[in-house]
């Protein structure tokens, strides 16, 4: 197997835990996915006061540097027949990054949600940041090998 780039990796990694916080927070979707859990703002304050955060966000972080790396694994096990300009090494993440987010984690995550008593928009916000998370980091391990 071709050696893996650990700093785009990290960098993926960092990247999808960024988005994460960017997607959630009122800059995107916090209020609206707040609202599809059934609950108030004020409530999930207090939940979060109770919950232990900076271990949350680090098995979050954690979860990041996972994804970028199995990307990157099934990047290097397709290599390109001809050499690739960069725009083309983007695309090819692009097209890595969604067939892994289609074939893995949106039919997972659709059939938890077919079964969960969840709103089916609270999955199309979840499984949005996946898809850009994944888009993302596809592109930035292919063009950075």
């Amino acid at each position: 197997m071709p050696q893996l780039n650990y700093l785009s990796v990290f960098v993926a990694g960092l990247v999808i835990f960024l988005l994460g916080g960017m997607w959630y927070s009122p800059i995107l979707f916090s209020k609206r996915w707040v609202a599809l859990q059934g609950r108030t703002e004020e409530q999930m304050r207090a939940e979060a006061a109770k919950a232990n955060m900076p271990v949350m966000y680090f098995i979050a972080f954690v979860c990041g540097l996972i994804i970028a790396w199995g990307i990157a694994v099934l990047a290097n096990h397709f290599p390109p027949a001809t050499p690739l300009s960069g725009a083309e090494w983007a695309m090819r993440g692009a097209k890595l990054g969604l067939f892994s987010w289609f074939a893995f984690v949106a039919p997972t995550s659709f059939a938890n949600a077919t079964f969960s008593t969840k709103p089916k928009a609270l999955w199309v916000i979840d499984s949005g940041y996946n898809l850009v998370a994944f888009l993302l980091a596809g592109v930035i391990l292919m063009t950075w090998r």
